[in-house]
């Protein structure tokens, strides 16, 4: 897989000349043999080197990724006997957000994903993976589902956000957000969100309200994305990099702000290097946060989600309070 990031072109020119003694196979001379071997160890040294340091706005690329995997992907790779169910029961069922029972090991979860789509087509049937007030009230009406039968909800969230149509307007959607937020604060029965690429703005929020949050440790997650900030902010969405700083959108500067419970590791150059690697992670991630959670009684774990909310900012009034003591 190519390396085709602008922040990998010095990657890029080292698997360049890496293909080109490939080439060669049998005819290596033992010289080139061994230089092709030092070329592999540096790749291998450059890539940590970078992927080790990367900003915000080389995040976000890596988070963005045409090949990074999917819903459709870890449904493939972690999750067996997934039955997906259709429709809000009330307008229409929407594509960019699919969901059903699903088999983890040896117990029964509700799966709930967004999903972008590969090619154009796939894309335009799921509308880039933004979702529209019915995906939502659907996810509402799977995790309803999941709450009467006693089924730990999981929800896999990529999304640059919620689609912004007239219609969609009309049809509520905000709301639909709304609503999802108020049922999930008290849904009796475990959630866990992963942020697994883009998580943007209320379209991730509205199925991200859960007891643990995790992210995929090349992910974002953030109010809006660094161009619309950038657009607000500077009227000019040519400083989005300087944005996507400014916000603290990376995983792992939301993990050291508590806003995030748990990374989940990348293999070395991103999810899309290795997406079995990634989807093995992400399952060991999920069976120990939901053995945790189910070990609590109902009240406590309703408490725990609630104080996890409420205590959001909560530095902010620590600061306040040390100043006053001085």
């Amino acid at each position: 897989m190519a390396y085709d990031l602008e922040f990998e072109k010095p990657l890029a020119e080292i698997e360049k000349r890496i293909l080109g003694l490939q080439k060669k196979k049998d005819r290596l001379k033992p010289d080139e043999q061994k230089h092709l071997q030092e070329l592999e160890q540096e790749l291998g040294t450059k890539t940590a080197e970078i992927y080790t340091n990367l900003n915000a706005w080389q995040t976000v690329q890596v988070a963005r990724h045409k090949d990074r995997p999917h819903t459709t992907d870890y449904l493939r790779l972690i999750f067996e006997d997934f039955f997906e169910l259709h429709g809000d029961r009330n307008f229409a069922d929407d594509h960019a957000i699919m969901g059903g029972p699903a088999m983890l090991d040896d117990q029964r979860v509700m799966i709930i994903g967004q999903e972008k789509g590969r090619d154009l087509k796939d894309m335009q049937y799921r509308n880039v993976g933004m979702p529209r007030p019915e995906g939502y009230r659907k996810a509402g009406r799977l995790m309803k589902q999941a709450e009467k039968f006693h089924i730990p909800v999981v929800c896999l969230i990529d999304t640059s956000g919620a689609f912004v149509g007239l219609e969609d307007e009309e049809r509520g959607q905000s709301e639909a957000i709304a609503a999802n937020l108020y049922m999930m604060a008290r849904l009796k029965t475990p959630i866990i969100a992963v942020i697994i690429g883009e998580g943007g703005s209320g379209g991730a929020l509205g199925i991200s309200l859960a007891d643990r949050l995790l992210m995929l440790q090349n992910s974002i997650y953030t109010v809006a994305a660094p161009e619309a900030a950038a657009s607000i902010l500077w009227r000019d969405k040519v400083f989005a990099p300087q944005a996507a700083e400014a916000m603290r959108i990376s995983a792992k500067e939301l993990k050291e702000a508590a806003l995030v419970d748990d990374l989940v590791p990348e293999p070395l150059g991103g999810a899309h290097r290795n997406f079995q690697t990634t989807a093995d992670n992400l399952k060991v991630a999920l069976l120990k946060h939901l053995a945790e959670i189910q070990s609590l009684d109902l009240e406590t774990m309703l408490e725990q989600r609630y104080q996890k909310f409420r205590s959001i900012g909560e530095f902010g009034l620590l600061e306040k309070a040390e100043a006053s003591l001085v």
